[in-house]
This record gives structure tokens, C-alpha cells and sequence, in this order.
């Protein structure tokens, strides 16, 4: 492929304003085993916020508002499926980090879910997620007649 059919091809990606914003933070999506290891690491995630979302509804005193921990799990669930990626990594980071500050017992529960968040946000969804599928890079290919 020579430089100019590349520059074609990004030239008609650029072409949609919507999906530019997701553009700019992720160059590309990982494929392959690296996007299988991103996969892994949101299902593990949403498991994590899951887990310490519901332990902390049940440590919950009756009139204490649980915004923080249901905010928590609809960010992991977006984490799951790959949507919104870098917004749901740090909702999931800050509610890990509030838990990690406001919660008694074993604080490595929400390091870790603090620094899988932080890392899914920096790093991006991978292949398999919906923001590949709706915010990636679309190869277009002209053939010549």
C-alpha cells in the first residue's frame, strides 16, 4: 500500500466528528493476545466492583445514601461490555479510592480495583469492546476497476 492510498483511507475515518473524541485518546485498539489481556482485565474489574459495591450496600448504615456504590456498578458493568471506557475507569477508580477512605478491613480490595480502573482508562478497552466497534478505526478499501 503506498502513502497515498493510507492517507486516503484516514482521511475518510477523519471524516466522522462524533467518534473523534475517543480518537484522540486511543491510537488503536489492541488485537490478538494483548485485546484478549484487556478483555480478562475489565471482566475481572466489573467482578471487583461488583463484589465491593455489594459488600459495602450491606455494610451500609439505613439512612446513608448509596449513590457512590450503585455509581460504581453501573461504571463496571460499562467496563464489562467496553463502553465509555476512560470515563467508566475513573468513576471506578474514584468510587474504589472513596471505599478505600471511608471503609474499615483490608484496604488491597480497593487499591487494586483503584488501579485497574486507572489502568483500563489509560490503556483503552481493546478489540473487544463497544468502543471498538463504535468508536475504531474503519479501513475503507478503494479497488481500482
Amino acid at each position: 500500500m503506498t502513502l497515498s492510498g493510507l492517507g486516503r483511507i484516514v482521511a475518510v475515518c477523519h471524516a466522522g466528528q462524533g467518534t473523534l473524541f475517543l480518537r484522540r485518546l486511543f491510537s488503536t485498539f489492541a488485537q490478538g493476545w494483548p485485546g484478549a489481556g484487556l478483555l480478562i482485565l475489565r471482566l475481572v474489574g466489573c467482578g471487583a466492583v461488583f463484589h465491593l459495591a455489594l459488600r459495602g450496600l450491606e455494610r451500609a448504615q439505613p439512612g446513608e445514601p448509596a449513590i457512590v456504590q450503585f455509581a460504581a456498578m453501573i461504571a463496571g458493568a460499562l467496563l464489562a461490555v467496553g463502553l465509555w471506557t476512560p470515563v467508566s475507569g475513573c468513576v471506578v477508580s474514584a468510587a474504589a479510592l472513596w471505599a478505600f477512605i471511608t471503609q474499615s478491613g483490608d484496604p488491597w480490595g480497593n487499591i487494586l480495583l483503584a488501579a485497574i480502573g486507572a489502568a483500563l482508562s489509560i490503556i483503552g478497552p481493546g478489540v473487544w469492546s463497544l468502543d471498538s466497534r463504535l468508536f475504531g478505526w474503519r479501513r475503507i478499501l478503494i479497488r481500482d476497476k
